[in-house]
């Protein structure tokens, strides 16, 4: 498979700064901070880079239609996460976003907050019982064409912030969720069907990766729920 267009901006990407989301490891909670900082309320959770349902149509139709590459070679430590920008790690970032009235220590990491999970709309109150998804996880990266990338490019796509590919859910949704694909797992929450075909298709389309026919065929199913 030809060598993607994207993988060229690789070294001017960087990851995104505070101001502006198959399962990750569990962090250990620092005990809270006198001075912690308290972040204030935001609206209800937006997606980086989230096309909306018209623009992700012409995005999936876009895509080459493949089986799945073998697993041969394949391990988390050839995506390299979650990365440090400015003393906080993605996860961090991701944490702040994603949450509300999120309570963060002189480490950055959050000491208090709440999480709503769009997968199965449960409200989590304690940063680490939070997981942050891969949207497209990283073993389905792999079988559709992220076996060919070098490991910086594979750093790129686990700790990207500027596209729907990371986000806050519960610790179950994720592990149940695993590496599969849209045809196999959606999100027990019907209300969030249409943003989750939307971000997959998104994140594959810009990463030129492949989908099967079944993955297809049920991507343009979640976009018929945004009508």
């Amino acid at each position: 498979m030809a060598r993607r267009s994207w993988a060229t901006k690789v070294a001017a990407l960087a990851v995104v700064p505070l101001a502006l989301t198959a399962g990750c490891g569990l962090e250990t909670e620092p005990e809270p901070h006198d001075d912690a900082e308290v972040l204030p309320s935001e609206a209800p959770l937006e997606l980086p880079g989230l096309p909306d349902a018209d623009s992700a149509r012409e995005q999936l139709a876009a895509l080459t239609v493949a089986e799945p590459a073998s697993m041969e070679g394949y391990s988390r430590d050839r995506f390299p996460h979650w990365s440090t920008e400015d003393g906080c790690t993605v996860r961090q970032q991701v944490l702040q976003r994603d949450g509300e009235e999120v309570r963060v220590g002189d480490d950055c990491q959050p000491t208090s907050g709440t999480w709503l999970s769009p997968y199965d709309n449960v409200t989590v109150t304690e940063a680490g019982e939070v997981d942050i998804d891969h949207m497209v996880p990283l073993a389905n990266a792999w079988r559709s064409g992220a076996d060919e990338w070098s490991d910086d490019e594979r750093e790129v796509f686990a700790n990207d912030l500027t596209r729907p590919q990371l986000l806050a859910v519960t610790a179950r949704s994720n592990r149940e969720k695993g590496d599969q694909g849209p045809d196999t797992w959606v999100p027990e929450a019907d209300a969030f069907h249409c943003v989750y075909g939307r971000a997959w298709t998104a994140v594959k389309h810009h990463y030129e990766l492949t989908v099967t026919e079944a993955e297809r065929d049920t991507l343009t199913e979640l976009l018929d729920t945004c009508g």
